[in-house]
């Protein structure tokens, strides 16, 4: 069984440029190497010596479609190659293959959240970790891009360079307290989108406005206030959380406006969670550009939390990315699109319903349903 890559995803890798000099030192051709990387993330192997073994023991397969002049390249090849190929070029190719699957965005809640990984710092050489800044399609659970930022209080610079990346019209965008900025907002309106924004206390004016409005809605009933309210309650592993909403709009939505940039409403939830008769209580804040709509407001705020679950969570458990160590050049950021790849693939694949770990393993072992990964989920006969 062989695979034709001229049917596949890898299309739009193989115009990446090579790094390397051209001359006989280099043995093995990119699309080889970038092939098995992909093909071995997607089945389980996470560092390059588990890459190198992957191609080993998969050499005589790989033959069939697969130039491999010189045998499977060393773990070294691996990692000096990756460490030399451009990231943005690379992640260039990445968000080509994302438009090429014309995933339809169209009243998609879109979050944006950041992720440091941990071991690819180094303290000993004053390094500091990569932070990457995801975007989630909620709906379609695929990522639809990323960008690098050097430290977490550069998510304010990194965010618009990433909404450039993204069709967001007709869409919600969700970002946590570190994206709401004012530019931010202009530009998620200038794109079509609407958005849904947390706030805190790194926006302390607003903030204390808003915490008051509220206060005062709550001693009054929320009387002669524009609003919408809904609770919901969520039973889950003994635990019990009711969550109410609350969604206040200007009668005037010029004086909104004029505060921040075409924001039409304030929201807030509050949270009552008993977990063995122990109670916690709970209050957050958003400002949006939705006006009255208190359902998509509602699952705006709880799909937010899917980027942490189905991408971070999933990269962390599955893929082990917080433990890997790769450090040289730029291999952890090309490395950590790799994964990003793998999980987009396996999380499209919807034939198989199990965990990212045993899809990844079930990629491993049955090259049939491999084909069905990289194919999302099509039929490919080889």
């Amino acid at each position: 069984m062989s695979l034709k890559l001229s049917h596949t995803f890898l299309d739009h890798f193989e115009k990446l440029d090579d790094p390397r000099l051209d001359n006989h030192n280099r043995r093995h051709d990119l699309v080889d190497i970038l092939v098995i990387t992909i093909l071995a993330t997607i089945c389980g192997a996470d560092t390059w010596m588990e890459i190198n073994e992957f191609g080993v023991a998969k050499h005589e397969w790989l033959q069939t479609f697969l130039t491999l002049p010189n045998g499977i390249p060393s773990h070294d090849t691996f990692g000096r190659v990756f460490s030399l190929i451009d990231p943005t070029k690379f992640e260039d190719c990445f968000c080509a293959w994302i438009a090429s699957l014309e995933i339809d965005t169209t009243c998609e809640i879109i979050a944006i959240d950041g992720k440091t990984l941990r071991g690819s710092g180094n303290k000993r050489k004053n390094e500091k970790p990569l932070h990457l800044v995801s975007a989630w399609a909620v709906h379609n659970r695929v990522m639809l891009g990323q960008v690098r930022t050097e430290e977490k209080s550069n998510e304010i610079e990194a965010i618009p360079r990433l909404l450039n990346m993204l069709d967001i019209a007709n869409s919600i965008v969700t970002i946590d307290a570190m994206g709401c900025q004012k530019t931010i907002a202009q530009q998620i309106i200038d794109q079509g989108g609407d958005y849904v924004l947390s706030l805190k206390e790194n926006q302390p004016s607003l903030y204390q406005d808003i915490e008051s409005i509220f206060a005062r809605g709550e001693a009054q009933q929320f009387k002669k206030m524009l609003n919408k309210r809904k609770v919901e309650k969520v039973h889950d592993h003994g635990r019990i959380e009711t969550r109410r909403y609350t969604l206040v709009s200007a009668r005037d939505p010029l004086l909104f406006g004029l505060r921040w940039p075409g924001m039409k409403s304030i929201g807030m939830i509050e949270v009552t969670r008993t977990t063995h008769h122990q109670v916690e209580r709970s209050k957050r804040f958003f400002i949006t550009s939705l006006e009255e709509d208190i359902d998509r407001f509602m699952a705006a705020v709880r799909k937010h939390w899917s980027i942490e679950i189905n991408l971070h969570w999933s990269l962390d458990v599955s893929f082990k990315e917080d433990l890997n160590r790769t450090r040289v050049g730029h291999s952890s950021q090309n490395l950590a699109t790799v994964r990003r790849i793998a999980l987009n693939l396996l999380t499209q694949e919807k034939t198989h319903k199990r965990g990212i770990a045993c899809k990844r393993k079930t990629a491993g072992w049955d090259h049939k349903y491999l084909m069905a990964v990289l194919s999302l989920g099509k039929t490919h006969n080889a």
